[in-house]
């Protein structure tokens, strides 16, 4: 999303009351979900074990970003909610390919973006949280 988009995002109220998003936070998240959504689904055509793991997390990854996206109706609960739903998903994953991680580059490459997913949705949640 681009950064106008982001800001005229940023000029209103996302959840309800005065809650205001941090923006950039958002932003990273949502990169970071779209990143590893992609991550996800290349590994999971590789029909490794791993590869249920990957589309779960691929599917949840584009729902999380779907849905900061549009954010009308989110309260602050519902999006640590679902950030916590995107993070136990990530790890799941990432716990599944770094099995594989060392014969595959593919299953290494989808942990590292499952980390990196989780890294910034826990950052989104803290922020979140501290709104709240």
């Amino acid at each position: 999303m681009d950064r106008m988009m982001m800001d005229a995002m940023g000029s209103t109220s996302m959840m309800g009351g005065d809650t205001r998003m941090d923006m950039d936070l958002m932003q990273a998240c949502m990169d970071a979900c779209a990143a590893c959504e992609q991550a996800c689904t290349v590994c999971a055509s590789q029909m490794m074990d791993c590869a249920p793991a990957c589309m779960n997390c691929a599917d949840m990854c584009n729902t999380m970003l779907r849905a900061m996206l549009r954010m009308s109706g989110m309260t602050p609960a519902v999006m640590v909610s679902m950030l916590d739903a995107c993070i136990a998903m990530c790890q799941l994953c990432m716990d599944e390919c770094m099995r594989h991680a060392e014969m595959s580059e593919v299953c290494r490459m989808c942990a590292q973006s499952c980390q990196a997913c989780m890294d910034a949705c826990m950052a989104m949640r803290e922020s979140v949280l501290a709104q709240a």
